[in-house]
C-alpha cells in the first residue's frame, strides 16, 4: 500500500506534469501576489530563513502554506533539481494535497 508520502509525491508529480506548478522562492512570490497559487509546499530542510519569509508572505496574502518532504525528494517528483519551494496552482490538487499532508481525508 503506498502511504500518504508517497501520494504526496505522486500529486506533485501530477501538478508538474499538468504546468499548474511554480517553483523557486522568487516565481512563487510573484504568483502568491497575483493570486495565483492555492498552496505553498516548502521542504523542511529549507532554511529557517527561507520558512520564515515564505511563512510571513503567504499568511499575508491568506495562502495555506504546508512544510513537508525533503528538497531532494520534492525536487525528483517535479523533475528538477534544487527545489525548496513549490506553488500549486490548480485548486482541487491544492486541496487534495493539503488534505494528505494533513493526515488523510479531514475536511476542512
Amino acid at each position: 500500500m503506498i502511504n500518504n508520502e508517497e501520494k504526496v509525491y505522486g500529486l506533485l508529480g501530477l501538478t508538474a506534469k499538468s504546468g499548474n506548478i511554480v517553483f523557486g522562492t522568487d516565481a512563487c512570490i510573484e504568483k502568491i501576489e497575483k493570486k495565483q497559487v492555492k498552496l505553498i509546499v516548502v521542504a523542511s530542510d529549507a532554511s529557517e530563513k527561507t520558512k520564515k519569509k515564505m511563512k510571513f508572505i503567504c499568511e499575508k496574502n491568506s495562502v495555506p502554506i504546508k512544510v513537508f518532504g525533503t528538497i531532494e525528494r520534492i525536487s525528483k517528483a517535479i523533475g528538477k533539481n534544487n527545489k525548496a519551494i513549490i506553488g500549486i496552482k490548480n485548486e482541487s490538487l491544492a486541496n487534495e494535497i493539503s488534505k494528505i499532508i494533513n493526515g488523510g481525508d479531514i475536511i476542512g
